[in-house]
């Protein structure tokens, strides 16, 4: 007796499978014969996917800059795993650890080096905020729910620190077993080259496609020399759309030359998914529909590569054994305008539309599957 199985759900490649789910993870996929607690009947209508990961969201309730609350950026929206990134640093950790317990969506997190996170724009302006016994403490305490370090790198947070803070959280992340480091770009200082070159393989730079003069791309639009080398040290690059660090420019001009994402997502809290040019992860997928990338690369860029860069074994993929998460969602053809984080339109004929989230094997509406009445059983 399965927990639930999805009938005739169409994956991303097209190809129609049964999917069924037991104690929280994925029992078979296929033809599946058997029963079911619960059955849905998606019947070739509805993509389904592995779990959306989004791994860059600010979910911490109470975070005076940057925050919002879980489930209203992830499974209402068919995200079934959140990564906050950095808004807590190991002063707080533990709260927002204890806060998240009761939430839908699995919440994970990436450890601001600054012990004291994101109360203030400029929390790496005091290296004294840089405590390497604190955060070795907090990542033993938290092992499964820290799964990397997010360092800020760029003037307004840094002050007049330089190169510094990042040689600091190099020190930290090979100190506690070389987690995965994600590094947040904008206006320099420091410069964008000296960034890249302290990075190595696995890290992760965030907001790769902003449009700030500190970017990715030479004032001729080629890929920096700096960030090619990363590049083939196993460099990541992630989007971290945000309010002010994405810009369709930038994208597409790196896009063309080959320089596509390894993973997408929205750097969203609650104003940018309220206000815009966020709104849901969702919606900064579909902008890379319209850039040109295809449904397969955008899903690969919240699911598989996305588990990869965290190192989440047991999820970002449909095969038994794996995280019984799963995102049912349309691909609707329909006139959409898009914006980005400098107010620059780009056209699009398709949106991704999420109807439902499967956690842990439990079915969830999405707010848009909910106000549609989109399923019965």
């Amino acid at each position: 007796m399965f927990d639930l199985i999805l009938r005739q759900a169409r994956l991303v490649d097209d190809t129609l499978a049964d999917i069924a789910m037991k104690d929280g993870v994925i029992a078979a996929l296929g033809e599946v014969s058997g029963a079911a607690r619960e059955t849905r009947e998606l019947n070739g209508e509805h993509y389904v996917s592995p779990g959306w990961i989004d791994l860059h969201v600010h979910c911490y309730p109470k975070s005076p800059i940057y925050h919002d609350e879980p489930d209203a950026v992830g499974i209402a929206t068919g995200v079934t795993t959140v990564v906050d990134a950095g808004s807590t640093g190991a002063n707080d950790i533990d709260d927002f650890y204890a806060l998240t317990r009761g939430v839908v969506t699995e919440v994970l997190a990436l450890l601001n080096i600054s012990k004291v996170g994101l109360i203030a724009q400029n929390e790496l302006a005091d290296m004294a905020n840089i405590d390497a016994a604190a955060a070795r403490d907090a990542i033993a305490r938290h092992p499964g729910f820290i799964v990397g370090l997010k360092a800020r790198m760029s003037s307004s947070v840094i002050g007049d620190n330089g190169i510094a803070p990042l040689e600091r959280a190099k020190a930290i992340q090979q100190e506690n077993g070389n987690l995965p480091l994600m590094v947040h770009i904008g206006n320099g200082p420091p410069p964008l080259d000296d960034i890249a070159a302290q990075l190595c393989d696995g890290d992760i730079i965030t907001h790769c496609y902003n449009g700030k003069p500190n970017r990715i791309l030479t004032p001729q639009g080629a890929l920096r020399a700096s960030i090619s080398d990363a590049l083939r040290r196993g460099v990541r690059l992630d989007v971290g759309h945000g309010s002010a660090s994405f810009s369709f420019e930038v994208a597409r001009l790196a896009i063309a030359q080959g320089i596509v994402p390894h993973t997408i997502s929205s750097d969203i809290y609650c104003r940018n998914r309220i206000n815009g040019p966020v709104k849901s992860l969702a919606h900064v997928m579909s902008k890379f529909l319209a850039i040109g990338l295809s449904l397969p690369q955008v899903i690969d860029c919240v699911t598989l590569h996305a588990a990869q860069a965290l190192r989440l074994e047991h999820k970002g993929r449909l095969t038994p054994g794996a995280d019984a998460d799963l995102t049912i969602f349309d691909l609707r053809r329909q006139p959409v305008r898009f914006t980005d984080a400098d107010d620059h339109s780009l056209h699009g004929e398709r949106r991704l539309v999420p109807l439902a989230a499967v956690r842990a094997g439990v079915w969830h509406m999405t707010e848009q599957g909910s106000a549609e009445n989109a399923f019965s059983v």
